[in-house]
């Protein structure tokens, strides 16, 4: 299975530390060496690192690590390869367009019946059910809205309830991102953790190497990570139920939607 990293904050910040403790995993701690990928958003379009090559033995994510890009919203992926070979059509994060902005997607699981789903006009480039599944989710949304929804919780209720009918087809733990929110479906295991003042010190779980938040942020701050599994040994992390979805915005998590 693969491992999901998510940020979204009310202030442009960086995912260096995250992203450290991801790649880490990324054939070094854990066995998902079969690709990896990182997306960072400047308003409606997202600026991608891919590699089907393990994380923690690469020199651009050590390069990303090094020349920290502040955003509002990230999405990071690990992969560990269940269907589909090892190469950059099926590295996530997968990135399509609708109603005029870049929507980025990542997937932990196995969806068995995705291609059996419509697609519209989204094709896959690789031959991952991530990928189709997620073609089938933006043409779900396409068909219930001719353009982006000005009442956001309707958007949001449809993610939750296309997930939800997705995921009858096996495991989709997810994350999407559209430029404003951060979705997170939690289908067997997803964490989140919001991290606003008073700031505290925080260590990695599979590293010594901590990070004093107090000093790099101001007390307004608001930052959501959402993580397959807790990236930090120090930190409460609110554990997900299977069958939700989250929305967060602004680095806060605005809603917990039935997602089954």
């Amino acid at each position: 299975m693969c491992e999901l990293l998510g940020m979204e904050c009310n202030v442009p910040t960086d995912i260096v530390f995250s992203f450290s403790a991801l790649s880490l995993r990324g054939g070094l701690r854990g066995p998902h060496g079969d690709g990896w990928g990182l997306a960072l958003y400047e308003g409606k379009a997202a600026r991608v690192f891919l590699e089907p090559a393990a994380a923690a033995r690469s020199p651009l994510a050590r390069f990303v690590r090094d020349n920290p890009i502040k955003t509002l919203l990230a999405v990071a992926h690990v992969r560990k390869k269940t269907r589909g070979n090892t190469s950059l059509a099926n590295t996530h994060p997968f990135v399509r367009e609708l109603w005029g902005r870049q929507w980025v997607f990542a997937h932990n699981g196995t969806v068995k019946d995705a291609r059996r789903r419509p697609l519209g006009r989204f094709t896959p480039v690789g031959d991952t059910d991530s990928e189709h599944a997620f073609c089938a989710l933006l043409d779900g949304l396409e068909r219930r809205f001719p353009a982006y929804p000005r009442r956001r919780t309707e958007l949001w209720r449809a993610v939750a309830e296309l997930g939800g009918e997705i995921g009858r087809g096996g495991t989709f733990n997810f994350l999407l991102g559209d430029g404003a929110h951060l979705f997170a479906r939690c289908a067997t295991r997803l964490c989140y953790i919001i991290r606003k003042a008073p700031f505290k010190r925080a260590t990695l779980a599979d590293e010594d190497l901590a990070v004093d938040f107090a000093e790099v942020t101001t007390p307004r701050d608001r930052v959501a990570v959402v993580a397959t599994a807790p990236l930090t040994r120090d930190e409460a992390w609110v554990v997900g139920e299977p069958g939700t979805l989250w929305v967060f915005d602004g680095g806060a998590c605005r809603a917990t939607l039935p997602s089954r």
